[in-house]
């Protein structure tokens, strides 16, 4: 059975426009101005304090650490350093919020109006937030403004809708009795978000966590801290209380710890790796055994049967992996190619790579911009060496572009196996792996070896086979004939070592309310 017709969209955002397949964004441009100056940031850096009980303020320590340009390894503003002290005025002045304020004592209609004007506010600073957003990440100031901040608004607006219609159950019960369930509130959420989508997973979090009448503590990664203030300080002029919504910068070892031990913290929430991830659990299980929700790493297989239309199935293969430079935990970072269209799709991908534009994301075009810091530089380059000193064939990439920031080539490598690091390993970065497979069976068990299991995604024309790999494959989402296609209203998370909980959709909702059920005696009840 045929299905072109159904899946022949390749890819679409909705923020883009009608026009935005990616079967149409072959890149136009080269590799040639690697060492031209970098263009400058539109903006200057006003919020750079932690900002606690409604008020910025520096940290009790006095300390502070830099954030960096990716573009060059220069000094964008130094940021206020939270530890394990800052972490308790924060968590304070949200059990105060909580307990004794007005935000969980509002009418939700109250508190949706106050989320819907934050977003309002989001949307007029847009063309600030995105450049912000770019120069502390290094992603492309095309995808921060036409992408990230319209999902970011969108996902606010989402939950400002969902918080006057959270609601429990009245249930028959056998007896003379009168059964109800009240969603209430969890109390104070501790979040800490990754560096990759500092906007995005602020939303994911934050916008949850307050619909249902919670306050929060927010930890920023501490590579990228700067639009995670910006954007807080926006909430609050749109009314939300003192106390409300506390974001302190810090490291994990310090503020991450603290905020994650803390026994006046009543649920958690990380976005990161999974190596860390069973550090926040571990210390969420010895303090209070507070309830945690995890996004975690992600090897993702991409599958490209027999049947695929190969230059469509390159281009989508391309987006999957290289998006946000390859720093994505769901990108498609291994590539399943069927044996009959393999030497072909290899070709056709190492010249789509050659093709990619890189270069300062300010720039106009610019499909790829640098790594976000030194350390990611260094681990993609050395997973490329490893990828070369296995056996791997080197199809593309595998070196610095440029003399200047944290920029690297895109990469193809072609002949790749399972035991090797680069088929194994969460790279994360802009290093393709091309694996060849044979029939399905093969392809699904090969796909599902691995620890991970956050998202897949199946290019083919026909629905039996579609249908046969959605079941098939372990994985928290499966993209057929599209991939990174998000909503606010679609839920995401992983199986296995990929996380706990999902995120966005009416299923995040769960993990910021707690269940009470109210039983009561009814004396000579009209009727059961």
């Amino acid at each position: 059975m045929s299905i072109r017709s159904s899946f022949s969209v390749l890819w679409w955002n909705p923020f883009l426009g009608k026009n935005s397949y990616i079967e149409g964004r072959i890149c136009k441009y080269s590799t040639a101005a690697a060492n031209e100056e970098p263009i400058k940031a539109p903006l200057s850096v006003t919020d750079t304090q932690l900002l606690i009980n409604g008020q910025f303020q520096d940290a009790v320590s006095g300390k502070t650490f830099p954030t960096l340009d990716p573009r060059t390894g220069d000094v964008i503003a130094h940021v206020a350093e939270g530890d394990a002290e800052d972490i308790n005025r924060a968590v304070s002045a949200a059990r105060k919020a909580f307990d004794e304020g007005p935000w969980p004592k509002m009418t939700a209609y109250e508190r949706s109006r106050i989320i819907f004007r934050f977003a309002d506010l989001v949307e007029k600073h847009a063309n600030e937030i995105a450049a912000l957003e770019t120069w502390d990440s290094g992603k492309p100031y095309e995808q921060s403004a036409n992408i990230e901040v319209p999902m970011f608004v969108r996902v606010f607006r989402y939950y400002a809708g969902w918080a006057d219609k959270v609601h429990g159950l009245t249930i028959p019960a056998d007896g003379s009795l009168h059964v109800q369930t009240l969603h209430e509130p969890i109390g104070v959420a501790g979040q800490i978000i990754p560096w990759n989508f500092p906007l995005l997973m602020y939303a994911w979090k934050v916008g949850p966590a307050l619909a249902c009448g919670n306050t929060v503590v927010l930890k920023t990664a501490e590579q990228t801290p700067l639009s995670a203030l910006y954007v807080s300080r926006l909430f609050h002029e749109a009314g939300l209380p003192p106390g409300v919504l506390n974001v302190v910068s810090g490291f994990g070892p310090t503020a991450g710890s603290a905020l994650c031990s803390h026994m006046d913290v009543d649920k958690l929430a990380f976005t990161g790796s999974t190596d860390t991830g069973k550090v926040v659990l571990e210390l969420a299980a010895r303090s209070n055994l507070k309830p945690v929700t995890l996004e975690l790493g992600g090897k993702s297989p991409f599958i490209v049967c027999e049947d695929a239309d190969v230059d469509k199935a390159v281009e989508l293969a391309h987006f999957a992996l290289f998006f946000n430079q390859g720093q994505c935990c769901c990108a498609g970072s291994r590539t399943y190619v069927h044996e009959r269209v393999y030497d072909e799709f290899v070709e056709k991908a190492k010249a789509r790579a050659m093709k990619r534009s890189v270069g300062d994301p300010f720039k106009e075009g610019i499909e790829q911009g640098p790594q976000v810091d030194s350390d990611q530089f260094e681990k993609i380059l050395k997973y490329i060496r490893s990828g070369i000193e296995s056996g791997a064939t080197l199809e593309a990439g595998g070196e610095r572009f440029g003399t200047k920031g944290y920029y690297i080539k895109p990469t193809v490598f072609s002949n790749v196996k399972e035991d090797m690091l680069i088929a194994k390993d969460e790279i994360f970065g802009p290093v393709q792996t091309i694996l060849k497979f044979k029939d399905l069976d093969d392809v699904v068990r090969r796909a599902n070896a691995t620890r991970y299991g956050l998202a897949a995604g199946v290019f083919t024309q026909n629905l039996d086979t579609a249908n046969t790999l959605t079941r098939a494959l372990r994985a928290g989402t499966v993209w057929i004939n599209c991939y990174d296609t998000f909503d606010a209203a679609i839920p995401f998370g992983g199986y296995k070592m990929s996380g706990h909980g999902r995120e966005k959709g009416v299923y995040s909702l769960r993990n910021y309310l707690q269940v009470k059920a109210v039983v009561t005696q009814l004396k000579n009840p009209a009727w059961l």
